[in-house]
């Protein structure tokens, strides 16, 4: 099994940044594909951003993010990290890592049925 550990939420004014994390545990990580999600009140859980632990390290973002988030792993901690600049109102949501315990076959998954582990969460509120 794994367990996905997130952190980094908080509050913030729109046009701010924020770093989230996600430490992973219990297995190795040598090929796995990680994601970042995250669901606004009211909403569908969306696909963020997904890295491949292996392959590279390809990325893929969701239009709504490109240029303004950045995905990143640090291998060695078992961690992958959302950095957030740029933050508007609409960016308000729990925002979740997953991973996709199968061997990375060359695409970043973007569904959540896609995912097989979740963590639990971490808010993020942009004020306007």
């Amino acid at each position: 099994q794994v367990q996905l550990v997130e952190s980094g939420g908080g509050l913030v004014q729109a046009g701010g940044s924020l770093r989230l994390s996600c430490a992973a545990s219990g297995r190795t990580f040598s090929t796995y594909t990680m994601g970042w999600f995250r669901q606004a009140p009211g909403k569908e859980r969306e696909f963020v951003a997904g890295v491949s632990w292996g392959g590279g390290g390809t990325t893929r973002y969701a239009n709504s993010v490109k240029g303004r988030f950045t995905i990143s792993k640090e291998n060695a901690k078992n961690t992958v990290y959302l950095q957030m600049n740029s933050l508007k109102p609409e960016d308000t949501a729990v925002y979740y890592c997953a991973v996709v315990m199968r061997a990375y076959d060359g695409g970043i998954y973007s569904l959540t049925s896609q995912y097989d582990s979740w963590g639990q969460g971490t808010q993020v509120t942009v004020s306007s």
